[in-house]
């Protein structure tokens, strides 16, 4: 597997690039602008280095690292599932996981366009993570449990998609390592060069 390099020299120019690691919010959008009415929350509100823009997605209601870069080759590296970096999340969902829930998730799961490729999983003790806001919902009837989960694709909405698929909802989704990047202390809307 290639790595991500933490910064990349253009060989024409002698430029290094920026790669940038940003805690994003819930309920953030990962683009600069909205057009929306009313406007949603998007990363211009985070003073972000100009002329870097995001490699990858992570969804408005999921949270934790997305990283952003201003080399449109770093960001196809990153991005591209031909290069099968490895995402963790740390995902809350709504049940108790099962054996053979945790198995269909480690071989791969069908989805409506198409099988997934296996994921490493297991059970996670609850992290401690700041407050979301709104807060998730919680209902004393239904247990819930965290999971770590890495995928080494990224299909719109997957990982809910692969954890609903075996019956277990997600509640929080925190996306915490993109290849060897961390998410490692920062904080919702804090961001750092690496």
């Amino acid at each position: 597997m290639k790595q991500i390099p933490r910064c990349a020299r253009d060989d024409k120019t002698g430029s290094t690039h920026m790669l940038i690691a940003f805690n994003k919010p819930h309920g953030v959008l990962c683009q600069f602008t909205d057009r929306s009415t009313p406007p949603r929350r998007t990363l211009a509100e985070f003073d972000l280095p100009s002329g870097v823009y995001p490699a990858g997605r992570l969804d408005h209601d999921s949270e934790g690292l997305l990283l952003l870069t201003d080399d449109g080759d770093l960001a196809h590296r990153i991005t591209d599932p031909r290069h099968k970096q490895p995402k963790t999340y740390w995902v809350q969902v709504e049940g108790a996981p099962s054996g053979q829930q945790f198995d269909a998730l480690r071989t791969g799961v069908m989805l409506n366009d198409g099988p997934t490729r296996p994921a490493d999983v297991h059970r996670l003790d609850a992290p401690a993570l700041w407050p979301r806001d709104p807060p998730v919902r919680f209902r004393k009837s239904v247990p819930d449990a965290w999971l770590e989960l890495t995928i080494r694709e990224g299909r719109n909405r997957q990982i809910r998609r692969m954890t609903a698929a075996v019956g277990l909802p997600t509640l929080r989704l925190v996306r915490v390592a993109i290849g060897d990047h961390r998410l490692a202390g920062l904080q919702p809307g804090e961001w750092r060069k690496t």
